[in-house]
């Protein structure tokens, strides 16, 4: 699906200015080991002003790339590391504001196409590409303080939790195949 950047730099002018902050950075080529990949609402260009910039990554072990993060991330402003369970799985999850941007960067141990949020952002492309007038409506929910997946649900009739709710109805649409 989206393994560049590159289609930021002809996107909206947040997209222009987070493709310029994100190699600015260096996130992409600092960390390839753990195959990170842009995910979010800023690249499907749903987002409102708060929006940041969500990196996720796999990794089988924490440990080198806690270290690393913290050499390469650790004195940015707002910089937090933390060690979760997030649905039955251990996460990193490391936040902090660069240049105008918030990023999280977050890992767990499960292929970056198989985490939820490449997923979920795989079929909401998919339903903005296929029907353009839900851009509007979901940016319209977002801004009332709803968060993505909440809103595309709905938007879509979707009952129940709105993370599981989003998978189940693109995998029946051949969206995704796997979860």
């Amino acid at each position: 699906m989206i393994n560049t950047i590159e289609y930021l730099k002809s996107g909206t002018k947040k997209q222009k200015r987070a493709y310029q902050v994100i190699t600015q950075l260096n996130i992409l080529d600092d960390l390839p080991n753990y195959q990170p990949t842009l995910c979010g609402t800023i690249p499907l260009g749903i987002d409102v002003e708060d929006s940041d910039l969500d990196v996720i990554m796999e990794a089988d072990e924490f440990g080198p790339l806690e270290t690393q993060i913290k050499k390469l991330y650790g004195n940015l402003y707002g910089f937090q590391l933390k060690k979760l369970v997030i649905r039955e799985l251990p996460v990193l999850k490391a936040n902090f504001f660069y240049e105008g941007f918030e990023f999280e960067l977050f890992a767990q141990e499960k292929p970056v196409h198989k985490q939820f949020a490449y997923l979920h952002m795989k079929i909401q492309k998919g339903l903005l590409e296929k029907f353009p007038w839900m851009q509007n409506e979901i940016l319209r929910l977002k801004k009332q303080g709803m968060k993505t997946e909440p809103a595309f649900c709905e938007v879509l009739g979707i009952k129940g939790d709105p993370y599981i709710g989003l998978l189940q109805y693109g995998q029946k649409r051949g969206m995704i195949t796997y979860w």
